[in-house]
């Protein structure tokens, strides 16, 4: 019964002064709004930007960098293993990039229930010829179902069909940058020179685009076997193993193990890829800060309206007082209002974000950069909504805590005789 009378209460000062509560609700809606607006955006573009990196980035990958001999021939010299040995000018040992005993590695990882898949992968540099002009280039030989399995490949074929790359001969999807570069179209033959001079005729069957420039204009993708072919090499040869993860938070501790088993090197994306997590951390970051400060402006706005609240209705606090609301109910009493404001507000607000970040979910985004990107990034996470619903009921009842005190300590005599 006191909780209903409390409520009642509560109800008539907040339609008392109705225009001052819708203003704070509007703020508090306004301030939820743009936190979940912002927040969507804010997070939709980081998924945007790491999935460039992500899709096509293995969790960790295998390989043989040539590096120079850790151990020179002095070294193992009895006569000078207790000296301190300095050489200069140490030169790469005679290592080649070819991963041996491919075939059993990846039967391990593929036993591994951590591991989700492997791609094989070979990596060539190369030149296209066109005309008297080479310019350089890499191609990658792939397992074009895995690849796809695992990186989705055919999102980034922009025009052609991926799946030609296995079941077209000699045949190569290029970049998008390096085909324009030779003002190539799909069915033309262009020829590819190794390094070691090796050529070979290929056919074009698609074209490339990965959405970071400087990789479209050097990079094209050949099947496994094609680019064995270009490399005069045996069916065995693999340069490097991909290794997609079920947890991609394993990759660090993983890629250790797989080095110290395999004896190869390895790294994993996160190592690889440090810079563009920063940047998703930061961006993060202050999407959260710029909301939480909207929120937290609204709570000084509902606290001034209360406190005018209080000036204003002196009379009618001293009334309660005096007909046996004790400090506490009235405490209550500008609390629940506070509160009512917070959740009024804050459920419009929650709803209002949803319908902005809908909208902006719906506006054209068209980029030659970024071919599968076709409308402004969005990410709807409840957990965004969560957090701008508690928060904005904290800010409130705050905003409503200190005013309600003032309220309680009323002496209703001193006002009744002032009067």
């Amino acid at each position: 019964m006191k909780f209903k009378l409390i409520a009642s209460v509560s109800k008539s000062l907040l339609l008392a002064r109705w225009k001052q509560t819708l203003v704070a609700a509007i703020g508090v809606t306004f301030s939820i709004t743009m936190f979940i607006g912002l927040l969507s955006f804010m997070s939709g573009l980081n998924d945007l930007l790491d999935g460039l990196v992500v899709n096509r980035t293995p969790h960790i990958r295998l390989y043989n960098e040539i590096l120079p001999s850790k151990i020179q021939p002095i070294d193992k010299s009895a006569d000078y293993n207790t000296s301190y040995n300095f050489i200069r000018s140490i030169k790469p040992k005679n290592k080649l990039l070819e991963i041996y005993n491919n075939a059993a590695v990846i039967k391990t990882l593929q036993s591994d229930n951590r591991v989700l898949g492997i791609a094989p992968k070979i990596i060539a540099q190369v030149f296209y010829n066109v005309g008297t002009i080479d310019l350089t280039g890499i191609i990658n030989g792939i397992d074009v179902e895995e690849e796809n399995r695992l990186f989705l490949f055919k999102d980034y074929v922009v025009e052609g069909n991926y799946i030609d790359l296995k079941n077209t001969t000699n045949s190569i999807v290029l970049g998008k940058g390096v085909a324009e570069k030779m003002l190539t179209n799909i069915g033309d033959i262009i020829q590819i020179t190794t390094s070691k001079g090796e050529r070979l005729q290929l056919k074009v069957v698609g074209f490339f685009q990965s959405g970071l420039q400087d990789i479209d204009k050097v990079q094209s993708y050949t099947s496994i076997a094609t680019a064995q072919k270009l490399l005069g090499e045996s069916n065995s040869y693999i340069t490097d193993i991909q290794v997609k993860l079920k947890d991609i938070a394993l990759a660090p501790a993983l890629a250790k193990e797989y080095a110290a088993l395999f004896e190869l090197d390895a790294i994993d994306i996160q190592t690889a890829n440090s810079q563009f997590e920063t940047g998703s951390s930061v961006r993060t970051l202050i999407s959260y800060a710029v909301g939480i400060t909207l929120l937290i402006v609204a709570g000084f706005g509902i606290y001034n309206i209360l406190n005018m609240m209080i000036y204003e209705k002196m009379d009618s606090i001293a009334i309660l007082k005096a007909t046996g609301f004790s400090g506490a109910d009235v405490n209550k009493i500008f609390i629940t209002i506070a509160l009512s404001i917070g959740i009024f507000g804050g459920l419009l607000g929650l709803l209002f974000g949803f319908g902005l970040s809908a909208l902006i979910d719906q506006i054209p985004f068209n980029t030659a950069a970024l071919p599968t990107v076709k409308t402004y990034p969005i990410n709807y996470n409840p957990k965004f909504y969560m957090v701008g619903g508690i928060f904005s009921i904290i800010t409130t009842y705050f905003a409503g805590y200190l005013p309600s005190r003032k309220a309680s300590k009323i002496d209703p005599v001193i006002i009744i005789r002032g009067k």
